[in-house]
């Protein structure tokens, strides 16, 4: 069963321009429709330790705390609840004629392959909305 979902996309902007946008979680509410809200749980900047609750439309609430961090390029956060782990991958890279991101979401642990199977094609959509609206919001909407 599928506990890996992923999704790449082309945004014709630098690396560092989809980055600070990408990184500035508390503003997600604003560009994607993906993303409710965001609730720091902690003061000072965004990095390794930095927690957050997060509210998804038709998903239960998450508590995120950031795993992993390299500077303009990458960050991983993760949430936990009853039987299984939710590790989220955000990732810009440079590419021929600006960036590429790739979005991923893995659910890990027992009740992670229930969540996957009950939550797989929500899953997918919200990650490619997200780069499709990360792109919109970079380089502005599209004629």
């Amino acid at each position: 069963m599928k506990r890996y979902f992923e999704t790449t996309r082309h945004i014709d902007a630098p690396p560092r321009a989809v980055w600070e946008v990408l990184f500035d979680v508390a503003r997600w509410p604003e560009w994607t429709p993906t993303i409710d809200s965001v609730e720091r749980l902690d003061d000072g900047p965004f990095q390794l330790g930095s927690r957050a609750k997060v509210r998804q439309p038709r998903l239960p609430q998450a508590s995120w705390e950031v795993t992993e961090v390299a500077d303009g390029r990458n960050f991983t956060w993760e949430a936990e609840g009853p039987g299984m782990r939710t590790i989220a991958r955000h990732e810009v890279v440079p590419d021929a004629t600006g960036s590429s991101v790739r979005l991923s979401i893995e659910q890990t642990g027992p009740m992670g392959a229930v969540a996957a199977l009950v939550w797989r094609g929500r899953t997918q959509r919200y990650i490619d909305l997200e780069a499709e609206s990360l792109d919109q919001r970079v380089t502005g909407p599209t004629a």
